[in-house]
């Protein structure tokens, strides 16, 4: 069993069991979260896709861990004219473990 959920902007697909990092959410370690924006729940051969979300869907995950992602380093340089401009980025994510999916 699978389902598609939006979170922070973004959609993931997600089964029961496994570890999802997503955009930092304001919630404690060791809380639960319900995401109840699902698009999609799937059960082997029986598909029910939402229009736009599933009515009474919702996935249940327990909050693992608040973190930074590696840095990303982003550089812009303009030939001949002396310019180099060096800027970096470092990500905060929530990561979770999903529990449970309800259709």
């Amino acid at each position: 069993m699978y389902a598609v959920i939006v979170t922070g902007g973004k959609q993931y697909k997600v089964a029961q069991g496994e570890y999802l990092k997503i955009e930092k959410l304001e919630i404690a370690v060791g809380e639960a979260v319900t995401f109840d924006r699902v698009l999609l729940v799937a059960n082997g051969d029986d598909v029910n896709i939402g229009a736009p979300v599933v009515e009474g869907a919702k996935v249940v995950a327990e909050v693992i861990a608040q973190g930074r992602h590696d840095k990303i380093t982003i550089i812009k340089f303009r030939r001949r004219k002396h310019h180099m401009k060096r800027q970096g980025h470092r990500q905060w994510y929530t990561e979770i473990k999903i529990t449970g999916i309800q259709a």
